[in-house]
């Protein structure tokens, strides 16, 4: 078979020889067969530098909300770059920005901009912290919440260090980590109500916060089962915790005011990210004044240099204009286009006995592929979907899929952009199946 990717292969080459590693986020070297370099984007569509053309599900990790290069973005940025890039300093901008966000996120009564979600992250365990004079913070096992010493606690712990079920291990996946930041945290099971309700128990009066994906996208697209949310908020409320929505998925993609609004509830701070800036690097911390006190006072710091940039803000201006104007259109379309690639990917798998059973709610979804003689059914907590999903054989799949067009996520996720048609899942549908042939044939001869 003929290298589709021989000037991605020369750039990596010449890549590791300036850039460390090759490339700029570490998680980009997971791509097989090398980590690709492209050349422009538009709509539902990118093209690498061999001229390779794919239907894009991986849409920017899941930022572009809005599809690659959308010409009215294009534009506002331009405007705003000829009256300047940067002011440390105040426009009216972050105030129209601030005001939509406001007026679509329920629980945001207040606003403060950041450069990523992560550093949201970071400003809102600080703020909890200082709000409720409390050490710790419960989070959920397998969750992500950027990629910093408190972000990544619990994220992706390796079987044979899960701990027991009521206990499991505070991990955290890198080296360098201060050590002392373990200990300021609490994991609990996602999805299972009453073992979050022992685990407030055992530390009551000494939580901060509880934060989590109201869908556990970054982990499989686990919705919470009945009662999670509900728990959440109860507990949250009995014990002076202040309840953390990490939106940085959700936020916009599932609902114009996120999970929160589809889902009916109403959080103490919420982290956005990625769709609030439709690709540019532009995040928010929103919540109740009452949570933010310590940030309106000024007695918790939260600063930079770059945040409010007017580039970003014009960005995010048009953005957030564009989920408001489709009013009840969206998330109808991009959910009913996502179930239906759901459902076509499942169909045809199923016809070369491939077991892969997408789950998630349509917007965002992952691709479970389980491992031989795995239960069915939908996964609902990190323990489940480490036992079930055969990572190996998704990783040749998806670059199956890769190699007829279709580029997903390489852990498993897809998203469906704004300017995805019913068109580009019937044609991504058409290339998919004779990746699956291929993958059925090899996977078999492996």
């Amino acid at each position: 078979m003929n290298d589709r990717y021989t000037a991605s292969r020369r750039l990596y080459e010449r890549a590791v020889k300036s850039i460390a590693a090759g490339v700029n986020s570490g998680i980009r070297k997971m791509e097989q067969p090398v980590p690709l370099y492209f050349s422009h984007g538009s709509g539902s569509r990118v093209w690498d530098v061999d001229g390779n053309e794919y239907i894009d599900f991986q849409i920017g990790q899941g930022a572009l909300l809005y599809g690659h290069a959308p010409a009215g973005m294009a534009e506002a940025i331009a405007e705003q770059a000829k009256l300047g890039t940067h002011w440390a300093a105040q426009c009216e901008l972050e105030i129209e920005v601030a005001e939509r966000i406001q007026a679509m996120v329920p629980g945001a009564e207040r606003v403060r901009f950041n450069n990523s979600a992560t550093e949201v992250v970071l400003s809102a365990l600080r703020l909890a912290r200082a709000h409720t004079g409390r050490p710790l913070v419960l989070k959920f096992e397998g969750a992500y919440h950027g990629w910093a010493d408190e972000g990544l606690v619990g994220f992706a712990p390796p079987p044979d260090r899960w701990g027991d079920s009521e206990h499991p291990a505070r991990l955290h996946p890198s080296q360098g980590v201060i050590p002392e930041v373990l200990d300021t945290f609490v994991v609990a099971r996602w999805n299972d109500p009453e073992h979050l309700r022992r685990k407030v128990a055992e530390f009551k009066g000494q939580i901060a916060a509880i934060i989590f994906e109201p869908i556990m996208c970054n982990t499989c697209c686990m919705e919470p089962v009945t009662g999670m949310i509900e728990k959440i908020r109860e507990l949250c409320d009995s014990d002076g915790m202040l309840m953390i929505a990490d939106e940085t998925i959700t936020g916009f993609r599932v609902a114009p005011g996120g999970a929160q609004q589809s889902l009916g509830f109403v959080p103490d701070l919420t982290i956005l990210g990625k769709a609030v800036g439709g690709g540019l690097p532009f995040a928010a911390l929103a919540g109740k004044e009452a949570a933010m006190r310590k940030i309106i006072e000024g007695t918790v710091v939260h600063a930079g240099t770059l945040n409010g940039n007017p580039l970003c803000l014009a960005a995010s201006k048009w953005c957030l204009d564009r989920v408001r104007s489709l009013g009840d259109q969206h998330p109808r379309v991009v959910t009913m286009l996502g179930q239906q690639l759901m459902m076509g990917l499942r169909d045809s798998a199923g016809q070369h006995g491939i077991p892969l059973r997408p789950q998630g709610p349509g917007p965002a979804f992952h691709a479970v592929l389980l491992k031989p003689g795995a239960a069915e059914g939908p996964i609902n907590d990190y323990r489940d979907y480490v036992s079930r999903q055969d990572s190996a054989r998704w990783a040749h799949l998806r670059r199956c899929l890769l190699d007829h067009g279709v580029r997903a996520i390489e852990r498993g996720l897809w998203f469906i952009s704004l300017a995805h048609s019913e068109k580009d899942i019937r044609e991504a549908l058409v290339k998919a199946a004779p990746a699956f042939a291929r993958h059925a044939s090899e996977w078999k001869a492996a």
